[in-house]
């Protein structure tokens, strides 16, 4: 695993044990990367380890706005060194997507996926039929969406502007909680 400590955390609850050597599969994301960490991954999984990502984010905003890599440059690292596909569970993944919704109990059209990344958070959203919010505090600035076949319901500029719960509601399609038109086993079938 290349990862920081909510990930390590994370496998552990579920009850995955971190190896050195002929894992099962090989889990990326983390900030704290050396090429010895590269070169054994890259070992690993061309010894059969399967490569997951936890998102495919190719990279994020710092909080002193500055831009470093993320998962989903790591992932085409990997990617091209191995010839390995990577499996994405996070977004902007259909299944951790549709998992996310249904804990709750939302149908299709109450589920509003609030994201600042067109290409992950809000691409997932949309796929799904989820109403959407681009948040501009991240990857993505406005000029940016009209290079997107896709846009969003509603675009803030922070998060904060989401207090206004009233505005927001009134911008973003009408919900129809007997809408649950996303059926998953019938996508999967259609990716077959």
């Amino acid at each position: 695993m290349i990862g920081d400590g909510v990930l390590l955390n994370a496998l552990h609850e579920k009850g995955d044990a971190i190896v050195d050597s002929q894992p099962d599969y090989f889990v990326g994301e983390g900030r704290t990367i050396n090429l010895e960490m590269l070169e054994a991954a890259t070992q690993m999984i061309l010894n059969g380890a399967r490569l997951i990502a936890t998102n495919l984010d190719s990279s994020c905003p710092t909080k002193d706005g500055r831009t470093r890599p993320s998962c989903g440059a790591t992932v085409a690292y990997f990617e091209k060194a191995t010839g390995a596909k990577a499996l994405s569970l996070g977004k902007p993944s259909p299944v951790m997507m549709r998992v996310a919704r249904k804990q709750p109990g939302l149908s299709t059209s109450q589920t509003v996926m609030i994201g600042d990344t067109m290409s992950t958070d809000l691409l997932g959203g949309v796929q799904l039929g989820y109403r959407t919010v681009l948040v501009l505090s991240g990857g993505t600035q406005v000029d940016d969406v009209t290079r997107y076949a896709y846009s969003p319901d509603v675009i803030v500029n922070s998060i904060a502007d989401l207090c206004n719960t009233e505005e927001i509601a009134d911008q973003l399609p009408a919900p129809n909680p007997d809408d649950d038109s996303h059926d998953l086993d019938r996508w999967r079938a259609l990716q077959a």
